[in-house]
């Protein structure tokens, strides 16, 4: 059975080199060898797998949807780690640092300490668990929590650093949704939750040029993770912009916590986008109906974009219209789980 010589080269320079058979997946093969690179679904259907390759030739299967990854995509390069299988050696770039792959990912069992539906579309979830602070991740990642009662689980984004041995998620209100049901329904207090985590390549790299952040719903969550990372670092020595868009003024959630980290980070600025005509708000439409010259500062600017999939293709189509190439585009884009 052949085997082939698979380098992995990281996004902070680092290169690991795994063997790998030509049955199995890259990302088999690396988890095989304990590299964990970005993965979730295994199943071609979320994309977070997805990666670069540089050189070599593989077979990438038809078992992926077009969300995942599509057809431009594939002849870009990109390719999706647990779906394509070697038939040479390959040089795989891997968006994500060396230090987040060897982060074993912890299974943990959690209390719920506040469950509160704070819009029609979101609720807040607070767990806690003496296991928490050990729980080594970065914001904009992920964990899976287990629907009680179920083998079901569902993926959200922390939406706060630990703190006091919790740690806080907010999460879409889908009607007749599994976690949803559960949560808005029978949900006390005192009830466990297993968490899996941390997952993803989404998350905040080191601030070294003007950042603009843009967040659909409750794809707000990872940047107010951010945020309370900035903010405990004292700031950022560079702008921050947060764009944050919704469908109706009272999908609006946690704008307390925006207002604060304006106050106490001079660099740090905040819009409020709301599609509905009738909305309070002066900004109406899309988001990228208010993406302005000066926030995309001819390029020199790291994006970070986490929303639902048309407004990920959205904001793509706007920067090729506009001929803009961020310096650095990373982007999470989630579908409702039923």
């Amino acid at each position: 059975m052949p085997t082939y010589k698979i380098a992995l080269n990281f996004e902070d320079g680092v290169t690991r080199f795994i063997d790998c058979k030509d049955s199995e997946t890259v990302a088999d093969a690396a988890y095989r060898q304990k590299i964990n690179v970005p993965i979730d679904c295994r199943d071609g259907a979320c994309g977070a797998c997805k990666s670069s390759c540089e050189s070599g030739q593989f077979d990438m299967g038809s078992n992926y949807i077009d969300d995942a990854l599509t057809e431009e995509e594939l002849q870009q390069g990109f390719v999706l780690t647990c779906q394509m299988r070697p038939k040479s050696d390959l040089v795989i770039g891997i968006p994500a640092s060396s230090a987040v792959c060897k982060s074993a990912q912890t299974s943990l069992s959690t209390t719920i300490q506040d469950v509160r539906l704070v819009s029609d579309s979101t609720i807040a979830l607070t767990v806690a668990g003496d296991d928490i602070a050990k729980l080594s991740f970065l914001p904009g990642q992920y964990a899976n929590l287990q629907v009680p009662g179920t083998d079901a689980h569902r993926a959200y984004s922390f939406s706060s650093m630990p703190k006091d041995n919790a740690v806080s998620f907010l999460i879409r209100n889908v009607p007749g949704g599994l976690m949803s049901s559960y949560l808005t329904g029978s949900a006390k207090p005192g009830d466990t939750l297993v968490m899996n985590g941390p997952k993803g390549s989404f998350y905040l790299r080191d601030i070294v040029r003007p950042v603009l952040m843009l967040a659909g719903g409750t794809g707000l969550a990872p940047f107010t993770a951010m945020l309370d990372k900035i903010a405990a670092a004292g700031g950022s020595p560079f702008p921050v912009h947060l764009i944050y868009g919704v469908n109706t003024d009272t999908d609006l959630v946690d704008i307390d916590k925006l207002q604060a980290f304006a106050q106490a980070m001079p660099n740090f600025s905040y819009a409020l986008v709301v599609v509905d005509a009738n909305s309070a708000q002066p900004k109406k439409g899309y988001v990228t109906n208010h993406l302005e010259a000066g926030q995309l500062h001819d390029g020199e600017v790291d994006i970070y974009l986490c929303g639902p999939p048309p407004m990920v293709e959205a904001v793509n189509q706007y920067l090729r219209d506009q001929g803009v190439k961020p310096v650095s585009f990373h982007y999470e884009k989630f579908a409702a789980s039923a």
